[in-house]
């Protein structure tokens, strides 16, 4: 499933990979920890490209790079090529399956209008790749059903987790709600809201036992995409064999 490239060199030995645009790969974003479990610390890294512009912050042909700290081997997981360019790439290391040994969580900044972010956790146990998050399966199995309804709510279902959790929209000025509600209360005409993908992914230790839970942000709006009506957040936890929804809350904004 993943191409691996191993190489023998001194610690201290560039590296760049084999494919160059618009100039050499540049480590942006490093880490150190023990990914693949034999008890030494790793040098865990995220290389890019930057393009002809150099005076954006946008970075191409994002890929995670990983050395033995044992061994000096260098290993090459390339990502997604929908989610191998964007601002701002960073990873970070912890344990989230419980086993002790740290796992690498990447996020890149999409930088589009919707704020998405491209976010995945992997394993490197026993210098073997494991995908155990992917954020295109995360946003496709965690979709919401946005309603406005009379008396100026709004509904938000989560299928996902049979949820169902209402906004007071009563607080929004006159403007907005009469181009929505007759003067009784009654809706003019039925409308629905939306969900976006994730646009915020954080590792948070909720137990405080060594052991990291993901907080995942969809934001939620109404009208147009710019009207955001809150956040729905899913804090999720490793079951042994994949991440599930351990806690659920819809987050209002304070005009909602």
């Amino acid at each position: 499933m993943y191409r691996y490239y191993h190489f023998d060199l001194h610690p201290s030995a560039p590296f760049y990979p084999e494919f160059r645009v618009h100039g050499q790969p540049v480590e942006v974003s490093t880490a150190y920890g023990d990914v693949n479990g034999d008890g030494v610390p790793d040098h865990v890294y995220l290389t890019a490209i930057k393009p002809s512009d150099q005076g954006s912050p946008f970075w191409e042909q994002i890929t995670l790079m990983i050395r033995c700290g044992a061994t000096k081997k260098l290993y090459t997981i390339a990502l997604d090529s929908i989610a191998n360019a964007g601002y701002n790439p960073t990873v970070f290391l912890g344990d989230f399956t419980k086993d002790r040994i740290q796992d690498i969580l990447i996020r890149i900044d999409s930088g589009g209008s919707g704020a998405f972010t491209y976010d995945y956790v992997y394993s490197f146990v026993n210098n073997m790749a494991r995908k155990l998050f992917d954020f295109n399966l995360y946003n496709q199995q965690n979709q919401y059903i946005v309603t406005y309804l009379d008396g100026y709510k709004v509904k938000v279902v989560s299928p996902s987790t049979a949820q169902t959790y209402i906004i007071d929209i009563s607080g929004r000025s006159t403007e907005y709600l009469s181009s929505i509600y007759a003067s009784n209360g009654k809706l003019k005409a039925p409308i629905q809201g939306n969900a976006d993908g994730v646009s915020g992914f954080y590792p948070v230790d909720m137990e405080r036992d060594g052991v990291y839970e993901i907080q995942a942000y969809q934001r939620i709006t109404g009208l147009y995409h710019a009207d955001s009506l809150g956040y729905m957040i899913n804090t999720l936890q490793w079951n042994g064999l994949q991440f599930v929804i351990w806690q659920q809350w819809l987050a209002i904004f304070g005009n909602s």
